[in-house]
């Protein structure tokens, strides 16, 4: 593929757009045509019939259309369907109602069933056979048809929903290129997202097997020695119970920060959100901070790289991670305990791996209170008790296998968000935005 110099003119009428990017073979064809929708696709108005009440399907802005009894484990639509609109494989479904992830509602195709009925609610048309309809979604993935949409905003719309009928949807304009560049655009994306779902098949796996081996490493409930331990450790007898408290140098709440107390900048303000299971989340653009007056007025607890801090809250209750060195000073809310451990008595690492089984979340949630909102006390989580192995060397050993899991799997996330990262910029240049007029 190559890219080359556009003019940003407007054009006059019946001018064409050319991407930024476009495969050698149509470099020297025309641009893409304006053309309405109405001369490409059609309303489908066919009703749902006896026997189709079982095939509902529903829009998700993720994971497209998908078959109710199977995402959400039931139907949820009503006993009455007679006016949904039956569709089939390749069909499109337009859902008008705004959210973050998409300002001007979502398109999706319907390709994982033959068929089924939805909501009326929705708009749904169909391509005539001559088009192709993988390229089509890819355009309204891309956003390429979020301004012709945006034209037909009107003040009616209410709820957060346009209201746009699904004759007015098709009164708006495309960009279409010929049939053979809408093939190879199609191929390559769907080539793009095959790469992308086979790496996340691969992290999920990667995933399985760290919960799988963890099950292994640590003692089930009731017992006191582990499944499968490393050889060397084979004779080295039960597993020893310790309270939290027993095995750590420092037991700190975070503080009660207030929306008055925040600034602009300052000490980073650490917050259970920032708290993964084993991982820290970051949320740069969520960060918020307590100015160095408000820190020495508050006499608030400097949280340092290297702390381990646990929920007090869901979800899940009782979650932990060391704190990375971000480059700022910071502080952590009053929900947050702030853990040091003695370290001849604890490998923290291993403490961390603890608070991922299955195991450690029930107990936590036996010493948890509250009715509507569930969360642990700090003498609770103090109190709280677990078994780990009876030398440091062992500890050490298991803590190292699962960190060079965890260090595999990040490598492995990195290369499927740049994989990601790759679709993205493909789609931007593949598909002419306005104002790249052919010269």
């Amino acid at each position: 593929m190559s890219s080359k110099e556009k003019s940003s003119a407007v054009a006059a009428s019946g001018a064409a757009l050319v991407p930024k990017l476009r495969f050698p073979e149509f470099e020297e064809t025309d641009g893409w045509k304006e053309i309405p929708l109405q001369k490409l696709a059609r309303p489908v108005t066919d009703r749902a019939t006896t026997g189709d009440a079982d095939n509902v399907l529903s829009l998700s802005g993720e994971h497209g259309l998908v078959l109710q009894s199977e995402y959400f484990g039931k139907k949820i639509a009503g006993d009455n369907t007679d006016r949904y609109l039956k569709i089939r494989k390749d069909d499109f479904v337009y859902n008008d109602r705004t959210t973050k992830a998409s300002g001007f509602g979502t398109i999706k195709r319907l390709s994982a069933y033959a068929g089924g009925i939805v909501s009326p609610i929705y708009k749904c048309f169909r391509f005539h056979p001559s088009e192709n309809p993988a390229f089509w979604e890819w355009y309204f993935e891309s956003g390429s048809h979020n301004p012709a949409l945006g034209g037909l905003v009107n003040e009616g719309a209410r709820a957060g929903r346009f209201n746009i009928s699904v004759t007015q949807f098709l009164s708006t304009n495309a960009w279409r290129p010929d049939e053979a560049e809408q093939q190879k655009i199609a191929d390559c994306l769907d080539s793009a997202d095959a790469l992308i779902a086979a790496q996340g098949r691969k992290v999920e796996a990667l995933r399985a097997h760290k919960k799988g081996l963890m099950q292994q490493l640590f003692p089930q409930e009731g017992e006191t020695q582990p499944r499968l331990r490393f050889p060397e450790f084979e004779g080295a007898g039960e597993w020893v119970p310790h309270s939290l408290k027993q095995v750590t140098t420092a037991l700190l709440d975070g503080d009660w920060i207030e929306s008055k107390d925040q600034s602009e900048d300052g000490f980073r303000l650490i917050q259970t959100g920032n708290i993964g299971v084993g991982d820290f989340i970051a949320k740069s653009g969520k960060a918020r901070f307590v100015s160095n007056e408000t820190f020495e007025r508050l006499r608030c607890t400097e949280v340092f790289p290297g702390d381990c801090l646990v929920s007090r809250l869901p979800d899940p209750l009782g979650r932990s991670c060391f704190i990375p060195d971000i480059g700022e000073r910071m502080i952590t809310a009053v929900d947050c305990l702030i853990v040091r451990f003695d370290e001849t008595k604890i490998v923290p690492r291993l403490f961390v791996a603890l608070t991922q089984t299955d195991a450690y979340f029930r107990n936590v949630a036996g010493l948890s209170s509250g009715s509507t909102r569930q969360r642990i006390s700090k003498e609770n989580l103090s109190n709280l008790s677990f078994i780990i192995p009876p030398t440091i060397f062992e500890q050490q050993r298991i803590a190292d296998c699962l960190t060079s899991l965890d260090d595999l799997i990040a490598a492995e996330t990195r290369k499927l968000d740049t994989l990601k990262t790759h679709k993205k910029g493909l789609m931007q240049q593949l598909f002419p935005q306005a104002g790249e007029y052919d010269a």
